[in-house]
């Protein structure tokens, strides 16, 4: 457990369990998402974290205070932490904009370095931000755990150079570092599109 920072993508909400675009919105966990979170802070339990920071949306923020609650850790939010802004597309299902735009869905799913929502975020937008915080989160107390999204996971491991990006299950832990990450047990729940 040599890494100083882990990441955890939030529990699973209605919009992932519909396959529906959430982006910035203030989504809540749903009954499955509740339950995965408490699993994932049985989990960070085992790693004396000395730091809980997460992103302010409502699915991460409620996650991270099912974790805090079991490690004794206050959540410490940062809005760089957000998931991608997905204009145009938030509020919509997978199925339906894949049918409308499929090589641009594609290339959403495929996580191409050059992809943008229309009217929302970039993927090199999002990694500029998150990038700056986990810069800031690596200046505090270590090891931290960052309760966040499934993008912004992508974008920190695109950040650390990793081009890799495996579509992580909600509630799943997984250390920044990426050769620790080929090898960690991520739990959670089965592997899901970021939305």
């Amino acid at each position: 457990m040599g890494c100083g920072v882990y990441l955890a993508r939030h529990g699973e909400t209605a919009y992932n369990h519909e396959g529906r675009f959430q982006g910035q919105q203030q989504i809540p966990l749903n009954d499955t998402g509740r339950a995965q979170a408490g699993e994932l802070a049985e989990r960070a339990a085992g790693y004396n974290f000395r730091a809980l920071w997460c992103s302010p949306l409502l699915r991460a923020r409620e996650t991270a205070d099912i974790v805090a609650r079991r490690i004794g850790l206050q959540p410490v939010e940062d809005a760089r932490l957000m998931e991608t802004d997905a204009g145009d597309w938030t509020d919509r299902t997978f199925a339906d904009v894949r049918g409308e735009a499929p090589e641009l869905f594609d290339a959403f799913a495929a996580a191409q370095p050059g992809f943008a929502f229309p009217g929302g975020e970039s993927f090199a937008q999002q990694e500029v931000r998150v990038g700056a915080a986990l810069e800031e989160i690596e200046r505090h107390e270590l090891p931290a755990l960052v309760v966040c999204h499934g993008m912004a996971i992508r974008a920190a491991f695109a950040v650390r150079g990793a081009v890799r990006f495996e579509r992580l299950p909600n509630a799943a832990l997984v250390p920044l570092d990426p050769l620790e990450a080929s090898r960690a047990e991520l739990g959670g729940g089965a592997a899901t599109m970021p939305s």
